[in-house]
């Protein structure tokens, strides 16, 4: 026997007398001594692992196990939606593991060039080349949540309420059955009359004849879905456009609305709302602004792979200003600093850095002079502003808030005609128009003379500078909670890195004065020039073209509406263009309105069911949901809820399309079951967070489990709305129902024929992707897809084929980049100076809201001060929530996840808690001036010492975490989600309001599920 085996049993001689001594005698003698106990593993050395799908030889040769197939696709285990690669057992058609699509950026990075074979993309992924950068990953969450799929809480068939709405009792009943109630109406629940859809559906006569722009009867039929998941255009285009409603919303209002609305102020994009993504590969100093990449976020992931990669790799150095310590700090590096923050404290941050910056003449002087397009070509900028452009201030002038400028001929016939502003020459002081000088005077406030008439007029710059000014930089600390050598030392290093400076900022905004908050975070970016800079702000890399390309127009068919009429949500058009504002005017008193209006929002979701619950401005008869969790998602939904479990005061029919009977589909009348996950159909350009173009696309890659329609087809959202739209003869729907760029018209029947056109769109644009090799469609399971893709796709199946083996289609990485510039660059002026939000007035109150930056005190929708409702002496602290990076709403009801991470607590700063005489384990109770909150406490160190945190995603009430009856089952809720705090319970209403409305955004509606006001009580065993 040699010495080395020798010394080894030693070795474990000892072990096993540790153990004996020490009390795991047996366990540990055990696994020192390699001898079973129980049942035998698969394999001595590897246990019970998994089959691997294939091996990679020392010669680089790639072995495919046959009994599995490889198939690249999207995860929606989260906003993200992330790329990866799915392994699915060929004999059981299940999903065995998942891993990241090496071809797609958000797993990726670098990510493989598009045109890379798949078992090339194999070999890589194994280690192939530098092992050190070919990794293609994918989250816990991603790797977990899909046993979604085989969940037992799921809803596989049409369920009918029976009872009360609410009491969760259901009746299974036909899919053929459900669509001729929907559709018909009737006595359906034994509560009297319901108007279906076929009778909602009136293009013609109009909702109320006093008030005509409210439009036709068919904007009684509303729609909320939940994000975007890559379905929302055919929901949009081929559903509701159809039927004639405008009544759309998603769950943007409740998730990160206030950023959105902000960052379409900052780009001066109110239609397409683009927003701002820091280019974290080559930045140098990053503020992550109530956020923190791979942990909140989207895309989460990514943007902490590439934080981390240039921490370590590159230059990076970075803040966190949360009230909570986030994964995203660390002690292991002198790069990272966390600043806690109160919180709603982000806007008094904001404002007193600008005000630094403004006094320090800190700013890029250079770049905000330049006052067009065609100075930032001269000079090859990355963007430019309107810093320079003068706004008019002459009080009752008519341009009063409006740009000073000069009208020219439109560019083409029936156009409107254009507009070119005014600025101050640098060189002469004298006016001109922005196209006719290269550079302009920043700071200006005088008169000026056009047209022999004199008008008091002031630079955006000015008007910001006049803003930042009206408190001292000691107040915007004390009022932030950040100390005032903190708020000066991070102004000045975020001034210390010329353009290669980003911010990355999302749900830590969403309190009452969240769109100012995030208008202020963002102009610090314009003050140095950082838009459109190597190192700066991104929007994005865009994607290909995709309803709306070469082969097809899938927004476009015949005999589609026109829809004309307000909103539901008052979104989107201002007060003073409604008859109500007329006839008040009349009257000699136009305002306040009956309600708020939000001119500069895209869809405020929860104004949908206080307005029908209000009939302001009219009531809907329907409402159609699509996997929408506005109950639970919404902090004051409580007040909402109520409401909506009476049909007849608040909406007569409610039908939800919903894989699970979750917190609002227990409020619906009707639940037809969707497909979950990998059973889904969908396409998607990623959120902003890559540089260069990327189209995400899913197709069903394992079989459905839901019941199927009378053609065999899986019951799910598309093909419900699909049988739902022929069955009311909508237009877009049956035979001659898409329109190809060949003048011919083609079938709609299933979601196939859709999608896959969407799909062969892609693969055309630009120059067209390859042919799909044989070898390539056995790989990745796409044989069993031949003839439909022969049948849709005709010639160009195999190039469909080949983005479906990839998951989509994906630029490559050298295209990020122009130089020191970013390739893709944002076109539009920057706004220093919003006109579009300068000039809109606050229907409840007739003033005007600041066209800049400008610090607002938490409020009330009407201006009344939030401490008149919560007085911070009897609510000393403020409750907010955090993203987890395991749990979120979409992956609450996995049971993998929750062997993660079983619950939550309430967090409380520890010397808070000492003051308070708590420690961990206490139960306490939270109480805020319309809701209360027990859970568990748990001291830390790091929260700020007048925050309250709470994670987000737990205290489920749905989604298995309810006993639900069903024909004459009853299924008992799971005690682990219904496990944890609630911080929506807390949630507020706004007095200032019609009904009970939760309490929102002040200027455009969005949610404000943070910093609520409460106190804190322990509970006595």
């Amino acid at each position: 026997m040699d010495t080395s085996r020798r010394n080894f049993l030693k070795a474990t001689a000892g072990i096993a007398a540790v153990g004996a001594i020490s009390g795991y005698k047996d366990m540990l003698s055990l696994a020192a001594t390699f001898r079973d106990q129980g049942e035998r593993a698969a394999d001595p050395v590897y246990g019970n692992a998994l089959q691997p799908e294939y091996t990679v030889s020392e010669d680089g040769k790639v072995n495919l196990d046959p009994g599995f197939k490889l198939v690249n696709t999207m995860c929606n285990g989260c906003t993200t939606h992330c790329g990866v690669r799915v392994k699915i057992d060929k004999a059981t058609g299940k999903v065995v593991r998942v891993t990241g699509n090496p071809y797609n950026p958000l797993s990726s990075h670098p990510w493989l060039e598009f045109n890379t074979e798949i078992k090339e993309s194999l070999a890589w992924t194994a280690g192939g080349g530098d092992k050190k950068t070919n990794r293609s990953t994918v989250c816990a969450r991603g790797n977990s949540v899909f046993d979604k799929i085989h969940d037992p809480y799921r809803v596989l068939t049409p369920l009918k309420r029976v009872g009360k709405r609410g009491e969760n009792k259901w009746q299974p009943i036909s899919l053929e059955q459900a669509i001729k109630e929907i559709v018909e109406g009737g006595d359906l629940f034994g509560e009297g009359h319901v108007d279906g859809l076929a009778a909602i559906r009136d293009t013609t006569t109009l909702i109320d004849p006093d008030n005509p722009d409210y439009g036709p009867k068919s904007q009684q039929l509303g729609c909320i879905g939940a994000v975007d998941d890559g379905r929302q255009n055919f929901v949009v285009q081929r559903f509701l456009m159809a039927f004639g409603t405008k009544n759309m919303a998603n769950h943007t209002s409740i998730c990160g609305l206030s950023m959105r609305a902000g960052s379409a102020a900052f780009l001066g994009d109110f239609e397409k709302y683009p927003h701002l993504k820091p280019d974290f590969d080559e930045c140098e100093f990053l503020i992550n602004w109530g956020t923190a990449p791979g942990q909140a976020g989207n895309p989460f992931k990514l943007m902490g792979k590439l934080l981390a990669n240039a921490r370590a790799e590159k230059k990076l150095r970075y803040v966190t200003i949360t009230p909570i310590l986030t994964n995203s700090d660390t002690i292991a590096t002198d790069r990272s600093t966390w600043i806690p923050i109160k919180p709603q404290g982000d806007l008094a941050l904001a404002m007193g850095m600008i005000r630094w910056i403004i006094e320090n003449k800190r700013y890029n002087e250079a770049y905000l002079s330049i006052p067009s397009a065609e100075a930032m070509k001269q000079y090859k900028e990355g963007s430019f502003t309107n810093a320079s452009h003068l706004v008019v201030v002459e009080k009752g002038h008519p341009l009063e808030g409006k740009f000073l400028f000069k009208e020219v001929p439109p560019v083409k016939e029936g156009e409107e005609p254009g507009k070119i502003f005014y600025c101050i020459d640098h060189a002469t002081g004298e006016l001109a128009l922005v196209t006719q000088t290269s550079k302009a005077r920043l700071s200006v406030d005088q008169k000026v003379t056009i047209d022999g008439q004199s008008i008091a007029v002031k630079s955006s710059f000015k008007l910001l500078e006049e803003a930042a000014m009206q408190k001292t930089l000691h107040e915007y600390s004390e009022i932030s909670g950040v100390p005032l050598k903190d708020l000066i030392w991070l102004a000045d290093e975020f001034t210390s890195h010329g353009r290669k400076v980003g911010i990355h900022c999302h749900g830590g905004t969403m309190h009452t004065t969240g769109f100012y908050t995030t208008y202020a975070i963002l102009t610090l970016t314009a003050l140095v020039g950082a838009v459109g800079y190597k190192g700066g702000m991104s929007t994005g890399g865009g994607k290909f073209a995709d309803w709306q390309g070469p082969r097809y127009d899938l927004f476009a068919y015949p005999n589609k509406p026109k829809i004309s009429g307000i909103r539901l949500d008052r979104t989107r058009s201002p007060y003073e263009k409604s008859s109500e504002y007329k006839r008040k005017k009349a009257q000699g008193k136009p305002y306040p309105a009956e309600d708020q209006w939000y001119p500069f929002t895209n869809s405020v979701e929860t104004e949908f069911l206080n307005a029908s619950i209000n009939g302001y401005p009219y009531r809907l008869k329907a409402l159609l949901l699509y996997n929408a969790s506005f109950i639970y998602g919404t902090s004051g939904a409580k007040f909402l809820a109520e409401k909506l479990k009476d049909p007849k005061a608040s909406i007569p029919l409610i039908i939800s399309v919903d894989p699970f009977i979750n917190e609002t589909s227990q409020l619906a009348d009707y639940i037809i079951p969707d497909s979950v996950m990998y059973e889904t159909w969908g396409v998607l350009g990623p959120w902003h967070g890559t540089l260069t173009k990327a189209s995400v696309i899913r197709y069903p890659v394992v079989e459905p489990r839901t019941a199927k329609t009378a053609n065999g087809e899986p019951i799910c959202l598309d093909s419900f709305l699909i049988e739902l739209g022929k069955a009311l003869k909508l237009p877009g729907f049956g035979d001659k129902a898409i329109k190809g760029t060949d003048g011919k018209l083609y079938p709609l029947h299933r979601p196939e024929d859709v999608y896959l056109r969407v799909f062969e769109n892609i693969a055309l644009d630009g120059t067209p992707v390859p042919d799909i090799s044989d070898e390539e469609l056995e790989i990745c399971g796409l044989n069993e897809w031949r003839e439909r893709l022969q049948n849709v796709c005709g010639e160009n199946w195999r190039k469909v084929a080949y983005i479906m083996a990839r998951g989509g289609r994906y630029e490559s990485k050298s295209k990020a980049y122009d130089g020191e510039l970013l390739a893709k660059r944002y076109p539009k002026a920057i706004q220093i100076y919003n006109e579009t939000v300068g000039t809109t007035r606050n229907a409840l109150t007739g003033e005007r809201y600041s066209g800049v930056p400008l610090y607002y005190e938490p409020r009330l929708t009407d201006g009344t001060p939030l401490a008149h409702v919560a007085d911070p002496a009897q609510y000393p602290f403020l409750a907010f929530s955090y993203k987890s990076h395991v749990v979120s709403a979409a992956s609450a009801s996995s049971e993998q996840i929750r062997e993660i991470r079983y619950t939550n607590y309430i967090d409380i700063n520890t010397e808070t808690g000492n003051k308070l005489g708590l420690k961990d384990g206490d139960t306490i109770k939270l109480r805020s001036p319309h809701g209360t909150l027990t859970g568990v406490c748990r001291l830390r160190q790091g929260i700020h010492p007048q925050a309250v945190g709470v994670e987000h995603g737990f205290g489920r009430f749905g989604e298995g975490a309810a006993d639900v009856v069903v024909g004459d089952q009853v299924m008992k809720l799971s005690k682990s989600r219904a496990s944890g705090a609630w911080i929506n319970q807390l949630g507020m209403f706004d007095p200032s309001r019609k009904g009970r409305q939760p309490l929102a955004d002040f200027a455009c509606g969005s949610n404000a599920r943070q910093a609520v006001p409460v106190t804190i009580e322990k509970v006595k065993a």
